[in-house]
């Protein structure tokens, strides 16, 4: 079986592009440049090309999940076997020239969004290095690892597992089963590529506008989530979760809203899975303390 390295990049359509800008270099650190082709506004994480892609548009939404795979021997395998699953993908030779990557596959999720599958992507030179205004340690936690984690939420629940599990090969990190309310729960499955970041995409079935939940970043220095929440508070964007702890991946974090409504999850500290040692398990709470919703009252 091949599987997917890592969640590469996303791509996202937002409806005020200058609010994202100041937003994603203000007060989450990200370096802004011109994507590679195709329009828009490319954020810079590390010595990717970009790692998220804002093209301008009313949906306000996640448009697409970019992962990666090491080798086009590995690339064409992996869709061999998608499409042995039942996925409908498609090569695109001239969305990967957009992209600025060697060869790109893409297939819809069941959840309205697509994944791009690829290999090759750009590396820039050593003389256009990251740099980040305003972090103050050594950036954000990519690399082999990816951008961070997605989740969508789910219009069928049992179909996106079987289509994350069967078609994207992804494997089960953990579960949160949380009540919430009487006769209410939260149940979320959490999902690692081979390269084993707790977790880069989770998905759970509930109520929402958006298909798109929150993205996470990592940051290396655990400081950076406090100034970063400092900057939040400053600037008077709306959090959505206070500073707080989960209990499966170790994250410890806040949630503020992007400007295009979804949340961002700004953290450190998560887990890399070695799954030679792993063990699923199921938990009953999605923080072990913190992350109160702002709506909540103390």
């Amino acid at each position: 079986m091949v599987e997917l390295s890592s969640l590469a990049y996303v791509v996202f359509e937002v409806g005020d592009l200058a609010a994202w800008e100041s937003f994603a270099k203000d007060v989450v650190g990200f370096q802004l440049d011109q994507p590679v082709s195709g329009g828009g506004l490319a954020l810079r994480m590390d010595k990717y090309a970009y790692r998220i892609l804002l093209q301008p548009g009313a949906r306000d939404d996640l448009v697409t999940a970019g992962w990666e795979v090491p080798t086009e021997a590995e690339l064409v395998a992996f869709v061999a076997q998608a499409r042995e699953a039942g996925a409908g993908v498609t090569e695109n030779p001239g969305l990967a020239k957009v992209r600025g990557v060697e060869k790109l596959y893409v297939c819809e999720d069941p959840n309205g969004f697509t994944h791009e599958f690829f290999f090759g992507p750009t590396i820039l030179p050593i003389s256009r290095p990251f740099v980040s205004s305003v972090l103050s340690g050594s950036g954000f936690v990519t690399g082999a690892l990816g951008v961070g984690h997605i989740l969508p939420v789910s219009r069928d629940y049992a179909t996106s597992l079987t289509f994350y599990q069967n078609v994207l090969k992804l494997r089960v990190s953990d579960y949160i089963r949380q009540e919430i309310a009487p006769d209410i729960a939260v149940d979320a499955t959490f999902f690692h590529s081979s390269t084993g970041r707790h977790h880069s995409l989770a998905t759970a079935q509930f109520p929402s506008q958006k298909i798109l939940n929150h993205i996470m970043v990592e940051y290396a220095d655990m400081n950076d989530v406090g100034l970063a929440y400092d900057r939040v508070r400053r600037a008077g964007i709306p959090l959505v979760l206070e500073l707080g702890h989960h209990p499966n991946d170790q994250m410890f974090s806040f949630y503020v809203q992007t400007p295009s409504g979804f949340a961002m999850e700004i953290g450190s500290g998560g887990i890399v899975i070695d799954d030679s040692k792993w063990c699923v398990v199921n938990y009953s709470q999605l923080s072990d303390w913190g992350h109160r919703r702002v709506s909540e009252p103390s």
